[in-house]
């Protein structure tokens, strides 16, 4: 595992660091790296049941890099093709020509799946926001289920301040988070939101003075759960967002139909009517 990402798991909960705070975890390309082997982890480990993502240091994340703005600057008289672009000649491009190239099977490039990926991995994901989440910084935390942030935190869809949109999956998470005249706004203007804005427009889940200690404890208590029944939810939240009616009732009928009687199902109710703790097993 990349030393730029830190995972440690703890009775269920993954607590995932980015972890360059002397560069307030801004991404370069060991940071877009770190990140794919974390959720690639995190995917394929059944014992993890939720999940919290944070910065160290000062900041959750700053963006990308500065240093890689002016390697793209440099390389502005290049063609397209030399640089790896497409014909619009985006950051994403740039990234691509350094290899960060689309994972197998996957509609994204890897710096949009640095940000999806949280979307992917089966159990929910809490971003604990301080300091600031700035353009590809903050397109990371909107790829988490969960938004706990700072009042004084502050968020930023700035690729415009660049010339550029936001391409690390933005588009398509904050179009679901907020109204799309606010989404157009804030990616028009990059305008600086604080926590508590950011909260009262739908880009945060809630406010807290310590964001990670209450990821943290909402990880805690997400993972005392069914780990089944937590993913079926997952599942279904995000399969039916785009699909008709007639499909997102079906699919919740199916999940339902699969938890009923299921191990975890039955020791949820037991250990409900014997005022315990449940024991939950991991899924397979």
């Amino acid at each position: 595992m990349s030393e730029r990402v830190r995972v440690s798991i703890t009775n269920g909960v993954a607590d995932v660091r980015l972890n360059r705070p002397d560069k307030m975890n801004a991404l370069d390309d060991a940071m877009f790296r770190g990140i794919l082997e974390a959720g690639a982890r995190l995917k394929d480990d059944a014992s993890v049941r939720a999940a919290v993502l944070s910065g160290e240091g000062r900041a959750f994340c700053a963006g990308l890099d500065f240093s890689s703005f002016g390697a793209m600057a440099g390389d502005a008289d290049a063609s397209a093709q030399d640089r790896g672009a497409s014909d619009t000649g985006s950051k994403g491009g740039d990234r691509a020509a350094r290899g960060l190239l689309a994972p197998t099977g996957s509609p994204a490039n890897r710096a949009q799946y640095a940000a999806w990926v949280w979307q992917e991995i089966p159990v929910p994901v809490i971003a604990a926001v301080h300091g600031v989440a700035y353009g590809g910084g903050l397109q990371i935390a909107l790829g988490a289920d969960i938004r706990i942030v700072a009042p004084d935190a502050r968020l930023s869809v700035m690729e415009i301040k660049w010339g550029l949109v936001p391409d690390m999956a933005g588009t398509q998470t904050l179009r679901h988070l907020v109204r799309l005249d606010v989404a157009k706004e804030l990616a028009f203007t990059g305008r600086v939101v604080s926590g508590t804005e950011a909260a009262a427009l739908g880009l945060a889940t809630q406010v807290s003075a310590t964001p990670l200690e209450a990821a943290l404890e909402m990880a805690r208590e997400i993972a005392s759960k069914s780990p089944h029944a937590v993913r079926a939810s997952k599942r279904l939240f995000n399969e039916t967002r785009l699909g008709g009616l007639a499909d997102g009732f079906k699919l919740e009928e199916s999940l339902q139909r699969g938890l009923i009687g299921s191990p975890n199902q039955v020791e949820a109710v037991r250990a409900n009517l014997q005022k315990r703790q449940p024991d939950f097993r991991d899924p397979d």
